[in-house]
């Protein structure tokens, strides 16, 4: 059954835009801004600080078929190959009794995680899934050209997740003539293909030399509810900043989503380094379907965000009073040396979508 995250838990969310923090007595000017920055309190709701955006996980059902899809059609090439089980992968994917595969695959500077569990294995992607729907996450990948990409696509006989390619209206400034594409994986994850013209997009983008053709990933994208809401958590908690905001609509935005009716409210966020977050508001039509509240780690709707931090500690006590739902039993010590990692924990953001915090060693 899905059940929404509920009013209440983007309330508390939304609380924190509005929260006053308190002062022990009135301090004139300069002196009362140090003051603030000094007190407990202040430092405990100073934003986590997220140093990048080092990869975006998906489960998967057959590894293997996974792999060739990645790597054969979309050139990806594998970096790492392991399999993990034990109290602490436990802990850390709330997943009881869980044995996976995870392998970690890289297109020029940027990575995705897929993980198959072997055991127990989870759900798959409901036939009915939409675009507009909460639990909607997809990686945007920047192609050279479009026309190459969608005949590459083709032949590879992927789903289409758009009607066909759509190249966004000049009338609209931060979108226009970009070219984009939805198709999807073999386990029906979508994904995206972009060509940004000249001027928009990443410089790095229009550098790339040769003929490659698939560039590496620009960002994930996700579904929210509220704008507002989700900016408080990723830019206020978490501490990303905004790279840059539109509203999308009409037929070629409709087509793109394959919702009809589309009109969308767009935000880019960023962090140092790594692909950016961006976030999709669906102004209409406003049905989405809320994230399944009983969604497990081993379930292929499930997305994971790996965000980098100092101290998974600090950032562990941030989350717990912005409310953020815990995934995972506090913060977890990994032993193995192939997750790239020391520590980390699991929350979700306000409307359920699963970010991974993680310490480097």
């Amino acid at each position: 059954m899905n059940v929404a995250l509920g009013v209440p838990l983007r309330l508390l969310f939304r609380a924190l835009v509005l929260l006053v923090l308190p002062l022990a007595a009135p301090v004139a000017g300069g002196q009362a801004a140090q003051a603030r920055a000094a007190s407990p309190s202040a430092r405990a709701l100073a934003p986590v600080g997220v140093q990048g955006v080092p990869a975006v996980g998906m489960t998967v059902s057959d590894m293997d078929r996974s792999i060739a899809f990645y790597r054969d059609v979309l050139t990806f090439r594998v970096v790492a190959d392991f399999e993990v089980a034990g109290d602490a992968f436990e802990h850390l994917t709330g997943v009881f009794g869980a044995r996976a595969r995870i392998v970690r695959m890289r297109l020029a500077d940027e990575t995705i995680e897929l993980t198959q569990y072997l055991t127990p294995r989870g759900r798959a992607i409901p036939e009915d899934a939409r675009s507009n729907d909460r639990d909607f996450q997809h990686v945007a990948i920047i192609v050279r050209n479009m026309d190459s990409a969608y005949a590459r696509l083709r032949v590879a006989r992927v789903e289409h997740a758009s009607t066909g390619p759509q190249r966004l209206p000049d009338w609209n400034p931060n979108a226009g003539g970009i070219k984009a594409f939805y198709f999807k994986d073999p386990d029906r994850h979508v994904l995206e293909v972009l060509e940004f013209p000249s001027g928009k997009g990443d410089a790095r983008w229009h550098r790339a030399a040769g003929d490659t053709l698939f560039l590496g990933i620009d960002h994930t994208a996700i579904v929210s509810h509220d704008t507002d809401v989700s900016l408080a958590f990723y830019r206020d908690v978490l501490g990303m900043r905004v790279a840059g905001m539109s509203e999308n609509y009409g037929s070629e935005q409709e087509h793109l989503n394959n919702v009809f009716g589309a009109r969308l409210r767009i935000t880019a966020l960023r962090a140092p380094a790594g692909p950016g977050i961006e976030l999709l508001e669906y102004v209409a039509p406003s049905d989405g379907r809320a994230y399944p509240t009983d969604a497990k780690a081993n379930d292929l709707i499930h997305w994971e965000t790996s965000l980098s931090v100092t101290d998974a500690t600090l950032a562990a006590a941030r989350l717990r009073l912005a409310k953020a739902p815990a995934v995972s039993a506090g913060v977890v010590a990994v032993s193995e040396p192939q997750f790239g990692f020391g520590r980390a924990l699991i929350v979700r953001d306000p409307d359920g979508h699963v970010i991974r915090l993680i310490e480097p060693r």
